[in-house]
Formats: structure tokens, sequence, C-alpha cells
């Protein structure tokens, strides 16, 4: 069901649905490697182009279509990728817009591993990168180079929870004609939308706030117009990175509550946040609703709310630290994010502990920073748990 007038959370209920010719309220499951053709002629079209059909789900698939589809309605872009895994996503973006002698321009402080396999990888294919502080744009603008080929930003970064200015770094790409690709993961469609300030890719993580139950993991890349959709989709195909379809399906179910499951976690956060800022044993927080964050009139400008992510410090470093994500017994000592629970973790020696130290230092990934994904739970509990917790330091 497409209807321009319907609001965020009908449109994430309903959007992209399968025609059922049983009538089934929930779209079905279609687990099959292959689909048969009507005859001869049918097929040789269906592979020319000539006639729409689905043929191998590593092509296509009816139930992962209707996610690529509902995802695309909410970020407003013209179609969509679904991949196996958002490193997936990551990746088919990497090689569709770079090849030897192509340079990267990202933020400095993204998830671990997108910039851990730039500099790792990509490097013996002879592609060039650059990670700098997307926060400061003259800075950012100096180090395009002529053969700048992909701008990667990832705003709020994980895990400083910096905030770019998507619209103002798009603006500067626009003028040397060079693609904008934005990791929307941490906001979701929900609270940011990259396309209406001027991205041109937007990729997810859909293993966070999009399926949101922690029990899968999905990647998506999100095409602004045809002319990147047909660049990014035949790569997907090429390199082998499709989803399942019950991991698509399980997706496309979590979705449906997005918008309720956000407004509940970012109640939540921002309650937690007020507390960790106030509490003597902690000594900074960041977290794009609290007037101290150093891009809040930014982050209240171009997103539709602060979101769940929070970073914060203790007074005495990483040793504390240990000592507060030893002794939390509701909040969870993992990786990941913006599932139903609420999460805790150490960015330094977990998810970016591939960077060096050098990296970690630009990047701002301190060894006393922790991680905090604030779920759905009671926020009485949540805040009790750090409390007694941070006795403990």
């Amino acid at each position: 069901m497409h209807d321009e007038n319907l609001g965020f959370n009908s449109n994430a209920v309903h959007a992209g649905g399968i025609d059922d010719v049983l009538g089934s309220a929930v779209s079905p499951i279609y687990q099959t490697s292959t689909f048969k053709f009507e005859n001869a002629d049918h097929g040789a079209k269906c592979f020319s182009g000539e006639e729409k059909g689905f043929i191998y789900t590593r092509i296509g698939n009816p139930t992962i279509n209707e996610l690529e589809q509902a995802v695309a309605k909410l970020e407003g872009g013209f179609g969509s990728v679904a991949t196996s895994s958002g490193m997936a996503a990551v990746n088919t973006v990497y090689m569709a817009y770079l090849s030897s002698g192509k340079h990267l321009l990202a933020h400095n402080s993204l998830y671990g591993p997108s910039r851990a396999i730039m500099e790792s990888l990509y490097p013996k294919f002879g592609v060039e990168s650059t990670f700098i502080d997307a926060t400061d744009i003259k800075a950012f603008e100096a180090a395009i180079r002529p053969n700048t080929a992909l701008i990667f930003l990832e705003t709020p970064a994980n895990p400083t929870i910096g905030i770019t200015d998507i619209e103002a770094i798009c603006t500067i790409a626009k003028t040397r004609n060079i693609p904008v690709c934005v990791d929307n993961t941490f906001c979701s469609p929900y609270l940011q939308r990259p396309f209406e300030l001027g991205a041109d890719i937007v990729l997810h993580s859909m293993t966070k706030f999009i399926n949101g139950h922690a029990d899968i993991v999905a990647g998506i890349v999100v095409a602004k117009t045809r002319e990147h959709y047909d660049k990014i989709r035949p790569v997907m195909v090429n390199i082998g990175c499709n989803m399942d379809p019950h991991q698509a399906w399980l997706t496309r179910r979590g979705l449906k509550t997005l918008g309720i499951r956000i407004d509940r976690a970012q109640e939540n956060a921002i309650k937690v946040a007020a507390f960790l800022e106030q509490h003597p044993k902690v000594d900074w927080v960041l977290y794009p609703g609290l007037p101290s964050h150093p891009q809040y009139e930014l982050a209240k400008k171009q997103m539709k709310g602060p979101g769940a992510m929070i970073s914060f410090g203790l007074k005495g470093g990483l040793r504390e630290g240990k000592v507060l994500m030893d002794n939390v017994k509701m909040a969870l000592l993992a990786v990941s994010l913006g599932g139903i629970e609420t999460l805790i973790q150490h960015p330094a020696s977990m998810t970016h502990s591939k960077l060096s130290a050098e990296a970690k230092k630009a990047a701002g990934i301190t060894d006393e920073l922790v991680r905090l994904a604030v779920g759905i739970e009671d926020v009485d509990d949540i805040i009790n748990d750090l409390r007694q917790a941070l006795d403990k330091v």
C-alpha cells in the first residue's frame, strides 16, 4: 500500500505489502531459492529484463522486495537494496563507487569495522582513504582531493555522538559532483531523513533500530535516484550478499513498530542522560538532547529527536568504567544497539579495538568512553540499575 498522505507509522505498517491471492493479513515468507517460469520465452524475457519476474532469490525475492520497498518509502528514496548484514551494505557501497586510484573521504568517528576494513583491505585494490572530523566543515572540505569519489558520513557518530551538518557537507560535495552516503543507523528514518538534506545514498545496519529485537543481522542501502540504484544493485547481486527471505520477514515485522519503539527509548534516554550528567561520579555526557552537547542546535535542526544513544565518561577513567559495566544487573554488557533492551559497552576495547591508538585518539574514542544504548524498559529501572552500579565505583 502506497499513499503519500499516510504518516510515518502508517507507512511503517503498510508500505510495500505483497499482493497475496489468499488474503493473508501478514505478507507470506517466500522461502525459496528459485522461481519457476511460465514457459521458456517467459524465462528468457525475465533474464533479459523485458518482463518483470522473480528468477532466483540472490537476484530478487518477494519477501525481500517488500522490505526494500518499505524502507525506501520511509527514507524517501527511489529504491533499496537489502543485504545480509550492515557491513555487507557498507561494502556494497564501497565497491559500487570506489576503484583503483579513487579516494574515500569519511568521518573519523564511525562504526569501527566500516573504517577498519577500508584501511586494512581496500588499499590492496588501490583505494585511498582519509578519515577526518566531519563536524569541522572547513577541515573536511580541505581534505577533498581531485580523485575523491565518495564521501561517507555517520551522524550521530559512533561512538562519540558527534553531529555532522549533512546539508553543509552535501552542498560542498555537489559543487564537485561527489556522491554522499550517510549511515543513518543511529537515527533510522524516523528521526533523520538525509535525502531531504542532500544525500545521495543512505544505509542502515537493520540489525539495530529497524529490526529492533536483537534477533537478526541485516543491512540495507537506499538510493535517492534510479541512477544510484542501478549502480548499487548489481554489486549486491554479483557479490552475493543478499538477505534470506525469513531474515527479511523478521526485519519487516520489526519495522512496523519502529516509531513507537524509538519514541519510548528516546523518552527513556532523555531522562537517563539527565541523571548521568548530574551524577558526581560522571565526568562528562554526550547526548544530542542535552544543551551541553557541542552540536545541540544542529541536532535540533536536522533530527526529529535526540535518539537513544548516549556516550559518557567516568571520573577516573577506564578502571571505573569497567567496575560500572561489570556491575549492571538489568542492562546487558554487549555490543550492538537499537534493540528493546538496554546495552552497555566499551568501544575502545570492543567495537573499535581494531583501530590504531592514533586513530582512536583523533576520533575522540578515549579509554574512559562508555556507550549506552537505551532500551524500552521502565526508565526508573534503567536509572536504578545504573545508580547501583555507580555506587560500586
